[in-house]
């Protein structure tokens, strides 16, 4: 079977990560998807046979907008985005700017935890994240997390209309499915990615799985 389509079984079989994607899709953000562990976990629990999903810490939300207006659907649920920072001129370097997108992606988070309380939101503009890394500006979404740590965290998914899924997998899918746990080689960490695998505890939850550095 085709990976994609493999990962879409997987996905659409777990009602609790279909509920996120829908509540997602609801918000109708631009490129928004759910992505790092949401999908890479998902498929080391396939890979170890699991029938009852391993609990996710939190849920990666991704987007990218160019703007600190919100998006209109959660503007319209968000009475405090008004007092956010509206500068004329955009530039995600400017303080207003951070205030404004800061405040954009906490009011989104406000609006999913309404929908799926059991969820532990974390939304992140990628329209911003190359600032923390000192990289050019990202281009979009599928761009923005070819950087992440791990080439296996490197995934992200959200629901289409028709309920198909639309897949952002920058190295592929074939080191999700073998089971490893690698070094992005776009922009390796390698401290960073050795403390992750300390601190995440994911050779103990998913003995099976293989570290390639």
């Amino acid at each position: 079977m085709d990976k994609r389509r493999r990962l879409e079984g997987v996905i659409k079989r777990d009602p609790f990560r279909m509920r996120c994607l829908r509540a997602l899709r609801a918000l109708d953000l631009p490129q928004g998807y759910i992505g790092a562990g949401f999908v890479r976990n998902a498929l080391w629990d396939e890979l170890h046979e699991r029938t009852i999903p391993t609990p996710l810490n939190d849920i990666d939300v991704i987007y990218f907008s160019g703007g600190v207006n919100p998006p209109q659907r959660v503007a319209g649920a968000d009475n405090a985005l008004k007092l956010a920072p509206q500068p004329q001129a955009y530039s995600p370097s400017s303080v207003a700017a951070k205030l404004g997108l800061k405040a954009q992606e906490q009011a989104i988070e406000r609006e999913l935890a309404r929908m799926v309380p059991q969820a532990s939101w974390q939304v992140k503009n990628q329209a911003r994240m190359h600032l923390a890394h000192e990289h050019a500006p990202y281009q979009n979404c599928h761009d923005a997390i070819s950087y992440w740590i791990e080439r296996e965290t490197c995934v992200a998914v959200r629901l289409l209309a028709n309920d198909d899924l639309d897949i952002l997998a920058p190295f592929g899918l074939e080191a999700n499915f073998a089971g490893t746990i690698s070094i992005n080689p776009k922009y390796p960490r390698p401290e960073v990615f050795k403390q992750r695998l300390a601190s995440k505890n994911w050779l103990t939850v998913w003995p099976l799985l293989k570290v390639h550095k």
